[in-house]
């Protein structure tokens, strides 16, 4: 008897909530388009599809031509399409009722374009909770597929993977599929022989196994190497021909189909986990670069051990990564906030607008660039904001308020008028995390930490080999290509003379203390601060609606002397809606029996998106102009702007006494599927002076800030509302 087997291939394709169109447009090209083109030709091939919804909504608008075609594919049987959360969230960080809203909206969406309920679900980034079944069965879905590594986690062992299984929670089951591991590395890396061998080696008499396959869909194309591999080269076509030749025992199935015809094989509970490298990415860098050793060691000599070598779960990187935590707590009130609206089109706007904010990538960070890249990151706070902002509405917002934002146990303070809403975290040195223009959807002080990331050791270690060798990173040969996990690659070189390291969050308002000998190049290369102001905690001594007062006795450290100095912080907010300010007054007594000699300044981080020398995002001072990312120093001024004409924001710096102003720009090295890049996280401006401070003198800064919003967004929402 001839044996058998079933080939179940899933391809996810996703692209996240503020991506530039041209970047979609380009992956559309490389992968989406040749891929459809290539089923089309291959009517014996049957597979799943799963597109999320932004990448569906960009489809509509600008391919519709594309869901057309797709369409008659899965008319026809070809092609299943797969479900999951409409805006791609990780479900298992989001409240339950905005999990099934996500859910539902996308088998909704998905029933309106192509006539059918899709029955499987696509989990974003494979994270798993055991919790998870009790949303995905409440929201219709019969199946989702996993990684081998959450069943290796749960004792089953790899040759046992070659079917379905079932899990429950509260009564609701659910069928898991587990992507075997020797087809997620071989397809399309490997030869397509490797791909038919691996098969057959692991078909029954019986024809009683299935193996499954998810994965991204950029794999096949846009990623780097990808392109001329899988179409110039027609890996893709090749594969697909060798699927039909033998298409007598190996049938392709797409996975509702296989469950039509066959009962799951067993019965799985399955730890809280993501695939492999998600675990090592949610590491502290360290402890990562140990994990890493650790696993590859072990897979090199073949040691039993591996199976249980685990790195940390997903939620971790709300640990690694304040600004993550900030922006997944500040989702959860929001959601709570919309939960508690009445029904109608202005909830219905809120709604999308949260569940927008809660696209995955900016909650996360490894191989692709997630909290680092900030179009990103701004666009999940814009609509959080804009949610937020439809749900107060007119009604005056909570403030002059303590309250734990970010539920690390210790009260935060929000101050809020109807244009700004403004955080301040008293033990993280009495600095603002958070600032948001009501009316531009639009956080001011989104900008980002450069701290240790373990991937930083081969940018060291390639800045090193090409000043040695020279050459090309890029790995190909024959057949078989570099998996994205293997390729090592630089957009640029020289990256590692930019590996700059913060000692504490990037807040704004915080005080500083430098050398007199200081330069803006010193500090832009992260100089030592004097003080202990910056990241220790301050005691609140005053709170009103609009204003919060704090206060510091802390040291500064020149010359091996130590200066006990007591500094006063006030920070208030005013104005209206298109033209909100925000206030900060700093004083500074030495306490000290001794003379202090040193320079104050109060540093303030503020994000524009002016990366790239974007010409609508600009700094200025003294009549000079440039770019947001760019530099600018100026001595003893009364003021300075900046602005993003695009986004319809400006904001004017009103200085007293006059100070001296450097600002530079925030720039981290970071990873992402194309290699290691320089990217623009924010602008951070120094404002202060030299000083000579006797005992029991003092000096004081004052900082308005002045914001002028050229239009207001929820006037828009409430015109189409009524």
């Amino acid at each position: 008897m001839t044996r058998r087997i079933g080939l179940a291939l899933t391809l996810h394709n996703h692209q996240p909530v503020g991506n530039f169109g041209w970047v979609i447009a380009e992956t559309y090209e490389q992968a989406y388009l040749p891929m459809l083109d290539t089923l089309e030709r291959h009517s014996g091939v049957r597979l799943a599809l799963h597109y999320t919804g932004p990448l569906l909504t960009w489809l509509r608008t600008e391919r519709p031509e594309f869901l057309d075609r797709l369409a008659a594919l899965v008319a026809c049987g070809q092609v299943e399409i797969v479900g999951g959360g409409w805006y791609e969230p990780v479900l298992a960080s989001l409240p339950e009722r905005d999990r099934v809203e996500q859910l539902r909206r996308m088998a909704d969406e998905l029933e309106g374009q192509f006539g059918v309920r899709p029955q499987g679900a696509w989990l974003a980034e494979r994270v798993w909770e055991p919790d998870l079944p009790t949303a995905l069965v409440d929201a219709g879905y019969r199946w989702t597929i996993l990684d081998d590594a959450h069943f290796r986690a749960a004792a089953i062992r790899e040759e046992a993977l070659w079917g379905p299984y079932t899990t429950d929670d509260q009564g609701k089951v659910l069928t898991v599929y587990g992507t075997e591991q020797g087809l997620r590395y071989r397809i399309p890396f490997s030869s397509v022989d490797s791909v038919i061998t691996h098969l057959r080696d692991h078909a029954t008499e019986a024809g009683d196994r299935v193996g499954t396959m998810g994965d991204d869909g950029e794999k096949f194309g846009a990623w780097p190497t990808t392109y001329e591999h899988c179409w110039t080269n027609g890996w893709v076509d090749q594969f697909f021909s060798a699927l039909e030749e033998n298409a007598e025992w190996l049938h392709t199935v797409t996975p509702s189909r296989w469950l039509a015809d066959h009962a799951p094989i067993g019965r799985v509970y399955l730890p809280t986990g993501s695939y492999a490298e998600m675990g090592e990415w949610a590491l502290p860098a360290d402890e990562a670069l140990a994990f890493s050793k650790a696993v590859h060691e072990a897979r090199d000599h073949g040691r039993p051990e591996i199976r249980w070598l685990r790195g940390a779960i997903w939620r971790n990187f709300q640990v690694r990564y304040r600004e993550i935590n900030d922006l997944h707590k500040q989702m959860l009130r929001t959601s709570a906030l919309v939960d508690a609206m009445p029904a109608g089109p202005v909830r219905d706007a809120a709604l999308d607008h949260l569940l927008a904010g809660q696209s995955n990538d900016p909650y996360w960070h490894g191989l692709f660039g997630g909290i680092y890249l900030p179009d990103l990151r701004l666009a999940n706070l814009g609509n959080l904001i804009a949610a937020e902002d439809l749900a107060i509405g007119d009604d005056p917002p909570p403030t002059g308020i303590t309250t734990d934002l970010d539920l690390d146990g210790q009260p935060e303070v929000l101050l809020a008028n109807e244009g700004q809403i403004v955080a301040v975290k008293p033990d993280g040195g009495g600095g603002i995390g958070r600032w948001d223009l009501r009316a531009a959807r639009f956080a001011l002080a989104a900008v980002l930490r450069r701290r240790p990331e373990a991937y930083h050791e081969r940018v060291r270690a390639l800045d090193a080999r090409a000043a040695a060798e020279g050459g090309d990173d890029a790995v190909a040969s024959g057949d078989e290509i570099a998996s994205i996990h293997d390729i090592v690659m630089s957009k640029q070189a020289g990256l590692s003379a930019h590996l700059r390291y913060d000692p504490d969050e990037r807040r704004s308002g915080l005080l500083r203390f430098f050398d007199l000998e200081a330069t803006p190049d010193d500090v832009a290369a992260g100089t030592r601060d004097l003080g202990d102001f910056a990241g220790g905690s301050w005691t609140v001594t005053g709170l009103t609606p609009t204003a919060v007062s704090l206060l510091r006795d802390g040291t500064v450290r020149v010359d091996g002397v130590a200066h006990p100095v007591q500094a006063e912080k006030t920070i208030r907010i005013g104005g209206s809606r298109l033209d909100p300010e925000l206030i900060v007054t700093l004083s500074v007594t030495n306490t000290g029996g001794m003379t202090l000699n040193t320079r104050i300044a109060v540093e303030w981080s503020t994000m524009l998106l002016g990366g790239g020398g974007n010409p609508s995002a600009w700094l200025e001072a003294e009549g000079r102009r440039v770019a947001h990312d760019g530099r600018l120093d100026a001595s003893t001024v009364r003021g300075t702007a900046a602005g993003n004409d695009y986004v319809g924001i400006r904001v004017d710096t009103i200085l007293s006494p006059a100070e001296d102003v450097w600002i530079a720009p925030i720039e981290t090295v970071s990873n992402s599927e194309g290699g290691f890049e320089l990217v623009y996280q924010g602008s951070a401006a120094l404002i202060g002076r030299l000083v000579a401070l006797g005992p029991g003198e003092c000096e004081s800064i004052t900082i308005e800030q002045r914001v002028t919003v050229s239009a207001d967004r929820r006037a828009e929402v409430s015109a189409a509302a009524g």
